[in-house]
């Protein structure tokens, strides 16, 4: 009789990555046309190996404590062109088209729009739509969606 549940194997690539104590590494997603830094987000094993498979990116929400699949909610999903690791073997970056063109859950195309100006986080890139119009009223279960 055989077991009825399905074993997923380890690819050996997977086994080259530093992973950090909680078994993450962190992701850069930058636009592979442009060259912009979208988001950083966190993967695990799996949701890399996913990423690899599905070509679509899967990180690992820390606070929810389960995958998610950028875009499942806001529908702005990364379409992965290539996936990168960094020499220290502990940084993945992810190559990536942004459907949509909005990857951070405030509304706006990158996570990375405040810059530093005399001591002050100025907001630097405008909101291209409104988080309530593509959350809903689930604004706080969007982080990092």
């Amino acid at each position: 009789m055989q077991d009825s549940e399905a074993t997923v194997e380890t690819p050996d690539w997977l086994n080259e990555i530093r992973w950090n104590a909680d078994g993450l590494v962190p992701a850069i997603a930058q636009d592979a046309a442009t060259g912009d830094i979208l988001m950083m987000a966190w993967m695990n094993a799996e949701s890399l190996r996913l990423t690899a498979e599905e070509g679509q990116a899967v990180y690992w929400s820390r606070s929810r404590g389960k995958l998610w699949r950028k875009g499942e909610t806001s529908g702005h999903q990364q379409v992965v062109a290539e996936i990168r690791l960094d020499c220290d073997e502990d940084v993945i970056l992810l190559k990536v088209e942004q459907k949509g063109g909005i990857a951070c859950h405030t509304g706006r195309r990158s996570c990375f729009y405040r810059r530093l100006e005399n001591g002050e986080w100025a907001s630097v890139d405008p909101v291209l739509r409104d988080p309530g119009a593509i959350y809903g009223n689930k604004q706080g279960d969007s982080r990092n969606e």
